[in-house]
C-alpha cells in the first residue's frame, strides 16, 4: 500500500477502519507534509504499537533516489527510481522571493516536442497520484529549516492534463493548508495544448493556473516543433485557452522555448504578438537548455532582448525566465538519459 496514494478522505477512513481512529491520519499527514518525516518512526505523537503497524503494512517511499545534482544557483534535481525500473525526474528552483518545485505526471513523454529530452523514448506510463506527492515531499524534505516551498510547476516530464485525475489528486494535497500549504494561484500546470482536456478543465473551474507550451507562431513551424500540433492546431488551442479564461477568470500563460537561428527572430515575435492581439496573456520566454545529441541551441542574449522588446512594443506582457541548473542538466528529461542502471547517487559539488 502507497500511503500517498490516499487522499486526506480516504486516509481517515481507512485509519478509522483499520486503527479504530480517524484522526490519526491528520498525524500522520501533519508529519509527511510539514514536519518533513523520513519514516513512520519519526512519527513520536502516535503510539510505537501504531507505527510499528504503518511500517508493515505501508511504504512511504516507492522510489529509489538514483541520482541527486546540485548546482551553484540552488538548483537540486533528483532522479528517481520506481520498482518497475522506470526513472522520471523533479527540480527544486530557488530564487530570492520564492522556491519552486517542477515534478513530473509521466514516465516519457508522448507529445513528440523534437527539442525536448523527455520524450525521445516515447511515454511508458502514467504516475499514479503516490507517485506525483512523492517527488513533491522528496524536493521538500531537501530545504532548510528556515525555507518553505512557494510554487509549484507542473513542467516536467510528461503531458499533465493526458495524466489529469492523478494529477489534481496530489494537488489537492499539495495545496491543502494541512498539506504543503501551497496557494492553489501559485500552481501552474503546463500543457502542449490538449483542447479537450483544457475545456475539462475550464468546466472544472480549477483554481490554478494554465500555461500552454506554444514555441510557435504558426503552425507551420509548430509542426515542425510540436508534432502533436498536426492533430489540433494552433487555432483550436487558442479557443480552448479562452475558454478557460472566460470560465475561470485567470489570465493563461503562454511559455515560448527560444530555439536559437530556429524561432527567435523579430518576424516570429511580431507574427506571435499577432497571434494573441487582444488576450489578456502572458509569454513567458525560455532560452532553451541544449540537450546532447539534438541540433537545436541557445539563442543570442542579444536576440532574446530583442524578441522580449518587440512583444512588449506591441502591447503583449512579457518575462524572460531566467535559465537555471543547465549545469546539472535540468532540463526535462536530460539527467535520465545520460545515468545509467545501476549508477549511484551523486552530488555534484556547488
Amino acid at each position: 500500500m502507497h500511503l500517498l496514494d490516499y487522499s486526506s478522505a480516504d486516509l481517515r477512513s481507512w485509519c478509522a477502519e483499520r486503527f479504530g481512529a480517524g484522526y490519526r491520519a491528520d498525524q500522520i499527514r501533519h508529519w509527511l507534509f510539514q514536519r518533513r518525516a523520513g519514516d513512520f518512526a519519526e512519527m513520536s505523537d502516535l503510539p510505537r504499537k501504531l507505527r510499528d503497524e504503518l511500517t508493515d503494512c505501508c511504504q512511504l517511499w516507492t522510489a529509489d533516489v538514483r541520482a541527486h545534482r546540485q548546482a551553484s544557483d540552488g538548483t537540486e534535481k533528483l532522479l528517481l527510481a520506481w520498482p518497475d525500473g522506470e526513472t522520471i525526474e523533479c527540480v527544486l528552483l530557488r530564487e530570492p522571493r520564492r522556491t519552486s518545485i517542477c515534478i513530473s505526471t509521466q514516465v516519457g513523454c508522448a507529445m513528440g516536442c523534437a527539442f525536448c529530452a523527455s520524450g525521445l523514448n516515447g511515454v511508458s506510463r502514467n504516475l499514479t497520484t503516490g507517485e506525483i506527492t512523492e517527488q513533491m515531499l522528496r524536493l521538500n524534505r531537501l530545504l532548510g529549516d528556515d525555507e518553505r516551498l512557494s510554487h509549484i510547476v507542473v513542467m516536467g516530464m510528461g503531458e499533465p492534463l493526458a495524466n489529469l485525475d492523478a494529477l489534481l489528486g496530489a494537488l489537492a494535497g499539495a495545496t491543502d493548508p494541512k498539506g504543503l500549504g501551497i496557494s492553489a494561484r501559485r500552481t501552474t500546470i503546463s500543457t502542449v495544448g490538449l483542447p479537450p482536456a483544457i475545456r475539462r478543465l475550464a468546466e472544472l473551474n480549477v483554481p490554478y493556473h494554465l500555461a500552454v507550451s506554444l514555441h510557435a507562431p504558426d503552425d507551420e513551424l509548430r509542426n515542425r516543433l510540436v508534432r502533436v500540433n498536426r492533430q489540433t492546431g494552433i487555432e483550436e488551442i487558442l479557443a480552448a485557452a479562452d475558454a478557460f479564461f472566460q470560465a475561470t477568470g485567470r489570465r493563461v500563460t503562454f511559455e515560448y522555448v527560444l530555439l536559437g537561428g530556429v524561432n527567435d527572430s523579430p518576424q516570429h515575435a511580431s507574427r506571435l504578438a499577432h497571434l494573441l492581439r487582444g488576450r489578456p496573456a502572458l509569454v513567458n520566454l525560455i532560452p532553451y537548455n541544449p540537450v546532447a545529441g539534438l541540433e537545436f541551441g541557445t539563442p543570442r542574449p542579444e536576440d532574446v532582448r530583442e524578441f522580449a522588446d518587440v512583444l512588449d512594443r506591441r502591447g503583449i506582457t512579457t518575462a524572460v525566465r531566467k535559465r537555471k541548473g543547465d549545469r546539472i542538466d535540468a532540463a526535462c528529461g536530460q539527467l535520465r538519459r545520460i545515468v545509467g542502471e545501476g549508477q549511484s547517487v551523486t552530488v555534484d559539488p556547488p
